[in-house]
């Protein structure tokens, strides 16, 4: 910094005053930029994306107001952002508390900690099961609902379903939801490579997700808005797979895609290589 200064007093700016930056500082901004950084990617996968672009557009609306003296129009908007406040926390419950969990759940693990090799091995041979599983019911039109678990933990969704705690595999998956039989209604939730429970019930999204699209999907989506799971779904009517990330329903993939969505990355050079072989 000291030569910086020199620099510029050779140029006749001497006067000019340079703020001491101490390492502290810029750790400060960082953090400061760190945090910003993660709500703005927060609120872009949320509904209250939508809802700050409403209020970029109504603080626009009151500075041209200030500007041309239209006391009325300020006042209104200065009042309607009063009782806007208490609307938005009301509205947008489901998201403020995914963010709540995350912060106290997963993410702070997920930063301090490193990633336990061995559960993503076991979730990975999970997911295999699960897709193989999701490629037989989609060819005879059963329908599932099938929740991974990732750092969030699902354990309050869990305690209301029967517990089963058996290694995940595609027969027993098919199994379990088998038109008539006593498991196959509801959903089943995965832990690293065990079913922990069946018959689950997961929250519904107030979205709107679209047309043809029935409680099944709409309880995938509430659960990936709920916490961080990724959620296949099958669909009874047209045998369709879909995936449900972060609040958004994914469809139209094919298995080949769901899978290198879902797969985490292994550090062991004997990664096994899996691919799908297409039922005649």
């Amino acid at each position: 910094m000291e030569e910086i200064i020199k620099v510029f007093s050779n140029f006749g700016w001497s006067a000019i005053n340079f703020p001491r930056v101490r390492v502290n500082d810029v750790l400060d901004m960082l953090v400061i930029a760190f945090l910003i950084y993660r709500v703005l990617l927060w609120l872009k996968e949320t509904r209250a994306w939508s809802l700050i672009k409403g209020l970029v557009l109504i603080l626009v609306v009151y500075i041209i107001s200030n500007v041309l003296e239209m006391r009325t129009a300020s006042w209104l908007i200065v009042n309607s952002l009063n009782v806007g406040l208490v609307a938005v926390l009301v509205l947008f419950q489901p998201e403020l508390r995914k963010l709540l969990i995350e912060i106290g759940e997963g993410r702070v693990n997920k930063f301090l900690s490193l990633p336990d090799q061995k559960n993503i091995t076991l979730r990975n041979k999970a997911v295999r099961e699960i897709l193989r599983a999701a490629e037989y019911m989609s060819g005879k039109r059963t329908g599932a609902l099938i929740a991974i678990e990732n750092e969030i933990s699902l354990a309050d969704i869990e305690s209301a379903g029967i517990s089963i705690d058996a290694v995940c595999s595609s027969q027993l998956l098919v199994n379990i939801f088998e038109d008539k039989t006593p498991l196959h209604d509801g959903a089943v939730i995965i832990r690293n490579d065990r079913i922990t429970a069946a018959t689950c019930i997961f929250p519904l999204t107030e979205r709107d997700i679209g047309r043809g699209l029935g409680t099944r999907h709409r309880a995938a989506v509430g659960m990936s808005e709920a916490s961080d799971a990724e959620v296949v779904v099958v669909s009874e009517e047209t045998g369709a797979v879909s995936i449900a990330l972060n609040g958004a329903l994914i469809r139209d993939l094919s298995l080949e895609e769901i899978k290198n969505m879902l797969l985490k990355e292994e550090t062991s050079p004997k990664k096994k290589q899996f691919s799908f072989k297409r039922r005649a």
